[in-house]
């Protein structure tokens, strides 16, 4: 591993690297805050695969991707006389010290759970009239979701056991089925968000990440559908002119690699 004074220098050369490109190469001139921000997002989401893939050089080279754009919007905002990277690494660095007072103060903390309950009762005090503020609305429901549970759940609102969260799932199931078997389009969309919104709840007690959790399903379904689709192309059959039977077959071999 490089020496933090390495580490120091090739952060250095990045910032250099970003002054030329800045100055010299046509594209990067041209960019603004509005025209990485798709680009930005799109780095974060190849980041994530790499780490669901467990595919640490690929994670390496994702950090580095998303590492440029964040120098990217220090070096626009210093242009304009914002901020720069001095001010953006400044200011996380204070916001880490006065939100881990267990650390850099005499406040006692006996877990982890106490932690991030006095963290969010120091955002509070930060001048946040709410504990939801900092969900970002552009979130993915699903991650959005866990993450206004992991919110509120850090002020006290929460279930005790599991089994309540259990027994809160049946309910909104049970509802779901009466508002299918009343016909009433609109109010199944509601009940149907109120099942996934507690099946996120019930994952969060088994320590499951339910966004991981269903990346790992699709990922596994995909395994199985080209695996399907190799076979009826071995066959010289298009899947559409295959029966579900001779479909299933092929599904049931896939389900054993």
């Amino acid at each position: 591993m490089n020496s933090k004074q390495n580490q120091i220098e090739a952060f250095k050369r990045l910032l250099d690297i970003m002054d030329d490109l800045r100055e010299k190469c046509p594209w990067d001139k041209k960019q603004t805050m509005q025209t990485l921000r798709h680009l930005t997002i799109e780095e974060t989401y190849e980041l994530g695969d790499a780490i669901l893939d467990n595919d640490l050089n690929e994670v390496k080279n994702e950090l580095g991707d998303l590492l440029l754009h964040i120098v990217f919007y220090a070096k626009i905002g210093s242009e304009t006389n914002d901020f720069d990277m001095a001010d953006v690494c400044n200011d996380i660095c204070e916001k880490l010290i006065h939100r881990h007072p267990h650390i850099y103060s005499d406040v006692v903390v006996k877990d982890e759970e106490e932690v991030k309950q006095n963290w969010e009762k120091l955002k509070l005090k930060e001048g946040k009239k709410s504990v939801l503020e900092g969900v970002p609305k552009s979130l993915p429901a699903l991650v959005k979701a866990s993450r206004i549970q992991d919110k509120v759940k850090g002020v006290g609102f929460d279930w005790e056991e599991p089994h309540q969260v259990w027994d809160k799932v049946k309910e909104e199931l049970q509802e779901l089925q009466d508002e299918v078997l009343a016909g009433n389009q609109d109010k199944m969309e509601s009940e149907f968000g109120d099942v996934l919104f507690s099946m996120i709840n019930y994952a969060r007690f088994l320590n499951i990440n339910p966004e991981d959790a269903l990346e790992r399903t699709n990922k596994k379904f995909i395994k199985r559908f080209q695996y399907l689709e190799s076979k009826a192309d071995q066959l010289g059959k298009p899947l559409m002119d295959m029966t579900l039977a001779e479909m299933d077959v092929f599904w049931n071999e896939a389900k054993k690699l």
